[in-house]
This record gives C-alpha cells, structure tokens and sequence, in this order.
C-alpha cells in the first residue's frame, strides 16, 4: 500500500522528548513559584535582578524576576530535550535499520542473512532475535520444499518417460500384441495416480484444511488393518490390533490414511514369505493418546530414522522399484501428526523391524 512520507520516528521521539521535558519544566516552575516563592519578598528572590526587573515591570518585580528565570530555563530545556532527544532516539533506533536491512533482504528473497544483534534482551533484541528465528524457520521450509519439488518432478517424471517410451515403442511396431503394453501402461499409470494423490494428501496435511471432529484411533485402527488385511496376506504377514477407546480431535480421513500408511508400511518392509508381524497397539497416557505401530523386518540403523520420514526416501537411501510404495508413506503420517499437534517418534527394534510411536492430544467426550 503506497503512503505518504511523513516524519521520522526519530523527529518524533525528539519532539515527544523535548515536549514532555518542556511540561515536566514547566510544571516544576509553577510549583515552585506557588508553593515556594509567591510570598516571599523581592530582596530575597532575586537581589540582583532587582533594577532589571524593574525597568520592565516597576509596580511588580518580583513576578517579572521569576517569569525571566522561568523563561530562561524553559528554553535551556527545549534545547536540550531537542538535541538529547535527537541523540537519544537515534541511538535506540539504530538496531532498527539493522532489522529493517534484513526485511529488505529477504523480501529480495536473500534468506541466509542474520541481524545477529548485540547486547543485553529487550524488546528491540527480542525482535530482532525472533526475525532471525523467523529466517531460520523459512530458509529451512524453503529449501525442503524445493527438494520436494525436485524429488517430486523427478519421480512423477519417470512414469511419464516410461509410458512415452512404451508408446513409441507400440508407434514402431504396430503389428504386435497390444495387451502387454496396455497392462504395462496401466500399472505406470496407477503408479503415477497413486503419487499424485500423495502429493496432494500431503500438501492437505501441510495446510491444515480439515475439519476437527471427535476420532476413535482404536476404531480406525481395526478399520485399517480391515483394509490392508488382503494385503498383508498375499505377503504372509500376521496383523494383530488391540487397544482401548482412544479419542482425539481430528480429521477421521487423515487419520485413518495416517494408521493405513503406517500398516502399510510396517508390511511392505516385512521379510515376505517369513511370518513375519505387524502388531497395533492404542492406549490413553494421561493428556494424549497413543498409536503404537510395530512390525518385524531388517535390522534397522538408528541413525538413518529420521530419514525415513522425509519424502521419496526408504531408511537413508532412494526409494527402489522392488518396494511398494512412493516413498511418501511417513513423510504424510509426519505431516499429519504435525497438522494435528502430536508427535511422532520412529525407534528400531532390536530383533529387527521399527516401532512408531504417535501421541496426539486427548478428547475426553461429554
């Protein structure tokens, strides 16, 4: 919004100064002469102003006196309001151009400058000390969100090049059997849908547009494992569920994708074929509620676990083709715990596979 230039704070903060010392003097003054000085004889006042006071005021030198004192000291007063409050304000805004450099900055899309501002707190360093947190903070979201970017060009990027391939291919021999290429085009398809519903799933999360409403986790647990009992089967993974009533506010749909992903993943990183587990678990703990997801599976480095919540990545490497998935599953149960001011904690288990935790607030219902 364009404004019109007006004043500095720093004339401001003189003028305030000087305004509120000339008042203070002035005040003073009257005090003195009513209180102190109205009564007493002229000789006493001022014995030495006598002939000056009188050649202005003959009848009644002793107001004369005091008013030409009074005058002299307010005027020594506005002088030095003025220039002490010049002085004075400047050096209390001087941290002020240093934050408003780095405004300048970052609005030129410079985030890696920092104030950095020195001194004992006060609300200028709290300020100054809350941008640079705010710097920090949106650098960090930046560049995340540019390797999402990225990763997400790159990996919706394959499936595209696979299925203009496959069509070239049909273009330059189009004599052969079509059915291996239609099923072949399909399934890059479906994986190509399925990583475009997770990005949007996940940007859902991020923006927090849901509606609250009163969820059972250990309802939606066992509809989960519902969902993804066909699956674990075809693997020969064993899913067990159990838990009390667990109530939280949130959005029903996130957080049953939240516990499917989690199942999901718990039996896609299972060794199949080697009856292997997946075990839910939800319980209250005093001001939250707990999910408990644990599978069996490889010995996990404990290292590599926050790894495994950043998109398209499986432990600390790339997502592979022989892996179900796109690589989005914890990244979106993050994002959804987050969306719903929980936690997330991520531990391997000692005889191999992972144990995820999640608390979320609890809701006590009526």
């Amino acid at each position: 919004m364009a404004r019109a230039r007006g004043p500095s704070v720093r004339v401001k903060l003189a003028l305030s100064y000087a305004g509120f010392l000339m008042l203070a003097g002035l005040l003073l003054l009257t005090a003195v002469w009513v209180f102190l000085l109205r009564d007493l004889p002229l000789s006493m006042l001022a014995p030495r102003l006598d002939n000056f006071a009188r050649v202005f005021h003959p009848g009644n030198a002793g107001p004369a006196i005091f008013g030409s004192a009074a005058f002299l000291v307010l005027g020594f007063l506005l002088v030095f309001g003025l220039l002490g409050g010049w002085i004075v304000a400047g050096y209390m805004l001087g941290p002020m151009k240093r934050i408003s450099e780095a405004t300048r900055l970052a609005a030129e899309g410079s985030l890696s400058h920092r104030i950095h501002l020195p001194g004992r707190r006060d609300e200028i360093r709290d300020l100054a000390d809350a941008f640079d947190a705010m710097l920090t903070r949106l650098e960090r979201h930046v560049a995340e969100q540019r390797r999402f970017a990225a990763n997400a060009a790159h990996e919706l990027r394959t499936p595209l090049a696979t299925m203009q391939a496959m069509l070239e291919v049909a273009r330059a021999a189009p004599d052969r059997d079509s059915t291996v290429l239609v099923e072949r085009l399909q399934a890059v398809n479906a994986r190509a849908i399925e990583l475009t519903e997770a990005l949007l799933l996940l940007s859902r999360a991020d923006q927090r547009s849901f509606v609250l409403d009163p969820v059972d986790l250990s309802l939606l647990a066992e509809e989960a494992v519902e969902l993804l009992l066909p699956f674990a089967e075809g693997r020969g993974i064993q899913i067990s569920v159990s838990g009390v009533s667990s109530f939280t506010m949130g959005s029903r749909a996130l957080l049953l994708q939240m516990i499917t992903n989690l199942l999901h993943n718990g039996i896609g990183h299972n060794v199949s074929g080697q009856g292997g587990g997946v075990w839910v678990t939800s319980r209250t703990e005093g001001d939250f509620v707990t999910l408990i997801v644990e599978n069996t599976g490889e010995v996990l480095d404990p290292h590599g676990m926050p790894a495994l919540t950043e998109p398209f990545q499986r432990g600390t490497g790339r997502i592979h083709k022989d892996h179900t998935g796109v690589g989005l599953g914890l990244a979106i149960v993050k994002s959804i715990v987050r969306a719903h001011d929980g936690m997330l904690h991520l531990a391997p288990r000692t005889a191999g596979g992972l144990r995820v935790v999640v608390h979320l607030p609890r809701y006590m219902p009526g």
